[in-house]
């Protein structure tokens, strides 16, 4: 089986204009998620719609392929860079560009979601803790996943599921547990061009989460479990954190 990873880094944010290059503690933001990439996967490449970042990529000795400005999400620009880059993997990984801190483990999770021959797509989540609390449950920026026994993903919901009836929510955590999802994507090539080509679904209109024109339109998401908390920033006050908070 031979993976590939891609990383979406799109230039333009309206928190947070020119992300990819921000300077993170004397690298660019992308080289950070990059390079921690690296250390799981042997091919590795950014896909992005500017050419400064091309520039800053090919700068730090990465590899980079320009898409299209216009796509709605990073699947569909994770598909333009495979179609172009066309190196003949079985299997994409979608990595997000401002996620600087993934962990070699949580790739090596998702890869062995593919040791079943007959997983089409598969990502990563992460029980909450009861520690978390009930207002880090509620964050509907967290978006919650439903699991069968499988391991399958059966809806991903911005709302707290599922409901525990005749429990007040201040104990929902200590009654059940309940996985927040982590935005990572593995795709079987074939796969990846297939669902770039359905129609947004009336779920994912709903929710604003991708993922559920796939279950709508009978794809099946094989899911990996992990217990690393991953950082994303999307502001440059995250920045500034995330820097405090964690040495390179």
């Amino acid at each position: 089986m031979k993976f590939i990873a891609i990383i979406p880094a799109r230039y333009g944010s309206s928190r947070f204009p020119g992300k990819p290059l921000a300077n993170m503690a004397g690298k660019p933001m992308i080289q950070r998620v990059y390079e921690q990439v690296k250390k799981a996967l042997d091919e590795v490449w950014v896909a992005t719609d500017d050419e400064r970042i091309i520039k800053a990529v090919e700068t730090f000795g990465g590899k980079a392929v320009l898409t299209s400005p216009d796509h709605k999400s990073g699947t569909d620009r994770c598909n333009e860079a495979y179609t172009k880059i066309g190196l003949g993997f079985d299997v994409i990984i979608n990595i997000q560009g401002d996620e600087p801190f993934i962990q070699p483990q949580q790739i090596e999770t998702l890869k062995a979601c593919f040791d079943t021959k007959e997983t089409e797509l598969a990502t990563l989540v992460k029980p909450f803790k009861k520690e978390d609390g009930f207002e880090v449950l509620f964050n509907p920026n967290s978006p919650k996943v439903i699991l069968n026994k499988n391991s399958e993903a059966i809806y991903f919901s911005r709302s707290i599921i599922p409901y525990i009836r005749d429990v007040h929510h201040q104990e929902w955590l200590n009654k059940h547990t309940f996985y927040k999802h982590i935005g990572m994507y593995a795709y079987r090539a074939d796969i990846l061009r297939e669902i770039t080509l359905l129609s947004q679904s009336t779920l994912e209109f709903a929710e604003s989460l991708e993922q559920l024109r796939w279950i709508e339109n009978g794809y099946k998401i094989k899911v990996g479990l992990t217990d690393i908390e991953t950082i994303g920033i999307d502001t440059p006050e995250d920045m500034e954190k995330a820097i405090k908070l964690l040495n390179f």
